[in-house]
């Protein structure tokens, strides 16, 4: 199943430094956060402050690109979480026929702002990776899921844990604003 996100934020983790875009599920207080190279967080960022940049970026030639070849962008979907690295697909329509490409989440994002294109997440990764917040703590929706199944693998919550500290360094009375 498919659970339609929208970009809450990009951050940076004051310990390391490392870029993370924060994905909030619609309707929802339920986050996935999923760490991304610099370049492609500017790239996140750029298109959402409006910031004006000299020359067209990367994304910006791709989004020209296909809609000079007549193609549409229909959504991109964070389909997938295997070791510890996240999977993206962009979804195109091209003269009737519809075309699935392998991406780079930081990149389908990327292009998904500048062509206001829906992005997705697949249930299956929220399961591993979504973070549920409350005023009182933050968990994975993996760890309450396997409370009342099965006890979580000692590998996973390692696996998860680095998502879970993070999410617990940021300061709640900001999320819904984006970085300015």
């Amino acid at each position: 199943m498919l659970v339609e996100m929208v970009v809450e934020s990009v951050r940076v983790n004051l310990q390391t430094y490392q870029r993370v875009v924060v994905l909030k599920e619609k309707g929802s207080e339920r986050y996935l956060p999923i760490w991304i190279g610099n370049s492609e967080a500017d790239a996140i960022v750029i298109q959402l402050q409006s910031v004006p940049v000299p020359r067209p970026q990367t994304h910006d030639l791709l989004k020209t690109v296909i809609s000079e070849l007549g193609a549409k962008v229909t959504r991109v979907v964070v389909n997938d979480l295997a070791d510890d690295v996240f999977y993206a697909r962009v979804n195109i329509d091209i003269d009737g026929r519809h075309v699935e490409i392998d991406s780079r989440p930081s990149d389908a994002i990327a292009l998904a702002v500048r062509i206001q294109a829906p992005i997705y997440a697949e249930d299956s990764v929220l399961e591993k990776a979504g973070v549920a917040l409350d005023s009182e703590s933050a968990s994975t929706d993996a760890e309450a899921a396997h409370e009342s199944t099965e006890p979580v693998r000692e590998e996973e919550l390692k696996k998860l844990s680095v998502f879970r500290d993070f999410i617990n360094t940021l300061n709640l009375d900001d999320l819904g604003k984006l970085d300015k």
